[in-house]
């Protein structure tokens, strides 16, 4: 479990996510919360979202953040019999899982916030829905599929019946060169404390700009 502070505020003043992740399954799940929850607010979402979907599970790794000390804490050792492991700072194989999906739930979030518009956590439902049907490199299926035993269906996948079947693309072809004389491309930026790119700053600021068209070639990886 980890939190995503700093977030822009919303209309219903969500500023924060909670990440919560199967280390089994891979799979995530994704809850907009308020800085000024209290730990009883998030047992009672743990409850209402996570308890009655996959029951008590043996052991939970938490952040060390104010919002999970002693109520939290006293709700999965005593009242549910769960081990709870703190998280140490900077060491890989107790945070590294979810500092990763973190990262990947910032970079959703971010193309759907520039796309889309609105409020980040009207997002927030198919984005996690995305990540779960996601191929997952460590378990070489989507959590998903891990899960629930089969492969997800979705709106995007569904066809009228006769209209043909289902085709799946097989592979991506790339050429030599991935950029030729009169493509338009992005520009990646690094991200720069209040500057606002697209409306947006922080967090959920672009990482890219553009686009851009390229004119010549000046040097192996270098464009004009």
């Amino acid at each position: 479990m980890d939190l995503i502070m700093g977030l822009p505020p919303t209309r219903r003043q969500h500023d924060s996510i909670w990440v919560i992740i199967n280390r089994v399954s891979k799979s995530a799940h994704f809850f907009a919360v308020k800085t000024r929850d209290s730990a009883k607010d998030y047992a009672k979402l743990y409850i209402n979202e996570i308890l009655r979907l996959h029951g008590v599970t043996f052991t939970i790794i938490l952040d060390r953040g104010a919002q999970f000390t002693y109520h939290l804490r006293k709700l999965f050792k005593k009242g549910l019999g769960t081990q709870v492991n703190l998280s140490i700072a900077f060491h890989p194989q107790m945070d590294g899982q979810a500092e990763r999906t973190i990262q990947t739930l910032e970079d959703m979030l971010r193309a759907c916030v520039i796309e889309f518009k609105g409020s980040w956590d009207d997002h927030l439902p198919l984005i996690e829905f995305a990540y779960n049907d996601n191929y997952h490199p460590s378990i070489k299926i989507a959590p998903y599929e891990e899960l629930y035993g089969r492969r997800c269906r979705y709106p995007v996948c569904w066809f009228e019946e006769g209209e043909g079947a289902l085709i799946w693309l097989d592979s991506v072809h790339e050429t030599i060169d991935k950029v030729q004389l009169d493509d338009w491309v992005f520009l990646k930026v690094s991200p720069m404390k209040g500057v606002m790119r697209f409306g947006k700053k922080g967090k959920l600021s672009p990482r890219y700009v553009g686009y851009y068209r390229i004119l010549k070639r000046v040097g192996k990886v270098a464009y004009e």
